[in-house]
């Protein structure tokens, strides 16, 4: 059996709990009501995708580490009125 390591990214959802998305893995998006089952989710999303690349013989994708902290900022853009 291996072993293998993603980075997810749990973002707070507007109506509560947790978004999950992992950036090695295209297309993984999974959530939860709390960090624990949003955890849960992720862990059984990521398995599945492995699992679907074993069969098809494909290899696992690296890691894509973040090298960085994401920064979050509010832009503010002022607009025309239609006229």
């Amino acid at each position: 059996m291996s072993e293998h390591r993603y980075t997810v990214l749990f973002e707070p959802a507007e109506e509560g709990g947790y978004v999950v998305t992992c950036p090695a893995l295209p297309g993984i998006v999974t959530e939860g009501n709390t960090y624990t089952e949003a955890h849960a989710r992720a862990v059984e999303a990521i398995e599945g995708y492995l699992e679907s690349l074993q069969k098809d013989g494909q290899p696992f994708p690296p890691d894509k580490k973040l090298s960085l902290d994401p920064v979050k900022v509010e832009i503010e853009i002022a607009m025309p009125e239609p006229a």
